[in-house]
């Protein structure tokens, strides 16, 4: 029997070890009030906690320097703050989101790097600090496939061990998998997540390449 998580308020959800505010809880709307974040980060996505589900199963080394790109809401972020110990960077380039980064962190007593950037600003030495960098939902244009193709190859060039992404299963996310399967190691799965609810996804796994070593004759 799994272990009964009494919840502290209505309105709260209890997920992989953490809480996270619902949409009606009185906090968020509170923030709604003042903030309105314009590049979906309206609410934790499921693509999110196919994620978390994920690195619980291929979890990283405790202590590590993590990197999350489009936070959103922060939920991954301040899941490998709170499981692993991380000193994690949460990435978005709506500066709205961060009051609501800021409050699902307090409620869970962790501690995040916040920054507001593109893509295409995140430098190769700022990403290589981090040995794990993490997304969920981060293709769904286009317009993305390019600049988070650029990032990784930034970021394996300059120290990154392992990039982990979650999707729903969105054309651009496929075309991205495809294209940098030309160049890294990929393995992509279908992946799903059992709290709060049921969730179905698409997990890619991408690390460098190992470069061949030519034997002398």
């Amino acid at each position: 029997m799994p272990k009964l998580q009494r919840l502290p308020e209505e309105h709260v959800d209890f997920a992989y070890g953490i809480f996270l505010l619902q949409d009606s809880h009185r906090l968020i709307k509170a923030l709604k009030r003042r903030y309105q974040p314009t590049i979906h980060g309206t609410r934790t996505w499921g693509s999110a906690f196919v994620l978390m589900d994920y690195l619980q199963d291929q979890p990283p080394a405790q202590r590590r320097r993590i990197m999350e790109l489009g936070c959103g809401w922060g939920a991954v972020s301040v899941f490998c703050a709170h499981q692993f110990g991380a000193k994690v960077t949460a990435v978005d380039l709506d500066p709205a989101v961060f009051p609501f980064v800021d409050v699902m962190a307090e409620i869970n007593s962790v501690s995040l790097t916040n920054k507001v950037s593109d893509f295409s600003r995140l430098s190769g030495p700022m990403l290589g600090e981090h040995q794990i960098i993490v997304g969920s939902d981060i293709c769904f244009w286009d317009n993305l496939i390019k600049p988070l193709k650029l990032l990784i190859a930034r970021a394996f060039n300059n120290g990154t061990k392992r990039i982990v992404i979650t999707d729903p299963g969105r054309p651009p996310f496929y075309e991205l998998c495809d294209q940098l399967s030309k160049i890294h190691s990929v393995s992509l799965q279908e992946w799903y997540a059992i709290e709060p609810e049921r969730y179905v996804g698409e997990v890619v796994e991408i690390r460098p390449r190992a470069k061949s070593r030519r034997v002398k004759k």
